[in-house]
């Protein structure tokens, strides 16, 4: 899980960098003023597609995270199923049965009249 998320974050990491380093040496380039503009605007055109890109890893990453997320639930709410079965066997074993009430209301057996 922690490879998954690691490797979004970088990938992240690198889409947000490489945008960064363009603008920043287009704007540090030693250019015509109308180069950098055209040049600029290429960058500029092609930031669509590549937040695009950027929204289809996370996306990506969000799901397989949300799979992972799902199985672990479901190894842990088995775990603590049998955990509870377990519990209550054991408490039943340890604690010893209960005697029936007694009935303490006196018998009239009419057997017992004659």
């Amino acid at each position: 899980m922690s490879k998954n998320n690691n490797g979004s974050l970088f990938m992240a990491g690198v889409i947000i960098g490489s945008m960064v380093g363009t603008v920043t040496g287009l704007l540090l380039a030693p250019r015509s003023g109308r180069e950098t503009r055209r040049i600029i605007k290429k960058s500029a055109d092609a930031l669509p597609e590549m937040a695009e890109d950027l929204s289809t890893t996370v996306q990506l990453q969000a799901d397989r995270l949300s799979e992972s997320a799902q199985k672990n639930w479901a190894g842990t709410l088995s775990r603590l199923k049998e955990a509870i079965a377990a519990g209550i066997e054991a408490t039943q074993l340890e604690t010893p049965p209960l005697e029936s009430p007694r009935d303490l209301t006196p018998e009239t057996n009419s057997s017992n009249k004659n």
